[in-house]
């Protein structure tokens, strides 16, 4: 093996260092490798130390610097490295690669997926070494227990078939096996990556523990809409493993018909608990659902939809719809109502933008539109939307009064689940 400062020296992987003696120059052994220590950055990972286990399996940690190079079978040390072995405490900003990764469950980025590591390459860069991928393969499973070469020739030998590496670059990893790891500032930035969807099917397939780790560790935003993702029974052990207030936060930012599931799933003392810890305008719209059986209109439909007086302008309505959008579940219809809140007509968001800024609503608005009653069933509302192509559906109370919009995602949720979340 060539030196360790050696800009073009080989590939090394964690397993083939892990265990091998450290040894001083004379040859005296101060242990054997515990554990690599790395920097925790997110493109590139430089190891910073080892750990070493010595006498009576104490533990020590060794800056890297007083590393001389790595041999097949040691690592060497250089002179005065035995007086500067510390107490083997993890130093701030950095994971052990056995302890953190190793066998663990990661975050595969690119491939949107969940994998386990099996062994670490590592390589010569600049001056360093770095952590440089992770190995999911069966190939490195086999190199680890030392049945890979037997195993190869016999594949080799009667299928023609050669093992195929199976690498992830780190920066296209999360890991998520340690608290600590979660914790550091680039969790945030690679999870972003990943579409809400892609996110929530990876929490999914984590270990339970794994699960509530990830999800703690993702910002408001991310965590409400991660959470409308995400399979029921999986969303009531996430949220319950928040704090009340992280708990109430994320709830906020979800769509209240989608809060309203999660609740009603829920024993009644914690959703008394969340309700009062939200802002009131947002525990409002919740209540407001609550009310009504999951199983009718009024449990499908949302309170966040677009609607004004049949005297606005198109113009008007416009920017007002523009100031609102992101507060909205519903934009492609306007609706528009008296001061009863009757429903009297609505245009969808096409005939909005193609119509006379300086006309009323009243004047482009379709007079006869569909609704569904607070306690429409739910294949009545399937009938509907199948029947006219509706994108949504408003429903009404029993005086005319628009209460709520039915979501096409919504049906999607009743007739294909799987297709909803």
């Amino acid at each position: 093996m060539k030196e360790l400062l050696n800009q073009n020296g080989p590939a090394w992987y964690f397993c083939e260092i892990l265990k091998q003696p450290v040894l001083e120059p004379d040859g005296t052994s101060l242990g054997r490798v515990a554990d690599l220590a790395a920097a925790d950055l997110e493109h590139e990972a430089p190891i910073k130390g080892l750990v070493v286990a010595g006498a009576h399996r104490r533990r020590h940690y060794l800056a890297w610097d007083l590393v001389e190079r790595l041999e097949p079978k040691a690592v060497r040390v250089r002179p005065g490295a035995a007086k500067a072995l510390c107490e083997a405490t993890q130093p701030p900003g950095q994971i052990l690669l056995g302890k953190g990764l190793l066998d663990r469950q990661i975050v595969d980025i690119e491939g949107a997926k969940v994998v386990r590591v099996n062994d670490l390459q590592l390589r010569q860069r600049n001056g360093q070494l770095i952590l440089s991928k992770v190995d999911v393969g069966l190939k490195s499973l086999l190199r680890r227990v030392g049945l890979y070469r037997a195993v190869a020739a016999i594949l080799r030998w009667f299928f023609s078939y050669t093992l195929p590496d199976n690498f992830i670059a780190w920066r296209l990893v999360q890991p998520v096996g340690s608290a600590d790891i979660l914790q550091l500032k680039f969790s945030q930035a690679r999870f972003s990556r990943l579409h809400p969807a892609d996110l929530a099917d990876i929490i999914e397939d984590l270990d339970r523990p794994e699960q509530a780790r990830v999800f703690r560790a993702l910002d408001i935003d991310m965590a409400a809409d991660v959470l409308e993702e995400t399979d029921p029974k999986v969303q009531v052990q996430l949220i319950q493993h928040l704090t009340t207030e992280k708990a109430s936060d994320v709830l906020e930012q979800m769509s209240p018909s989608k809060a309203t599931d999660l609740l009603q799933e829920l024993e009644d003392p914690h959703v008394e608990k969340l309700l009062k810890e939200m802002e009131p305008e947002a525990a409002q719209d919740v209540r407001s659902l609550l009310v009504h059986d999951e199983e009718t209109a009024g449990g499908m439909m949302t309170p966040n939809f677009f609607s004004e007086p049949p005297y606005v302008t198109v113009g008007q309505a416009l920017e007002s719809l523009r100031q609102e959008a992101t507060d909205l579940d519903v934009i492609y219809y306007i609706y528009v109502t008296n001061r009863e809140n009757r429903l009297l007509g609505a245009l969808n968001l096409r005939e909005l933008l193609t119509s006379d800024p300086v006309a009323p609503l009243e004047s482009v608005m379709v007079r006869r539109v569909l609704f569904a009653s607070l306690d429409d069933k739910k294949s009545d509302i399937v009938e509907l939307f199948a029947k006219y192509g509706l994108r949504a559906l408003p429903v009404v109370d029993h005086q005319g009064r628009i209460q709520g919009v039915i979501r096409f995602k919504a049906l999607l949720e009743v007739v294909a689940p799987h297709l909803g979340r």
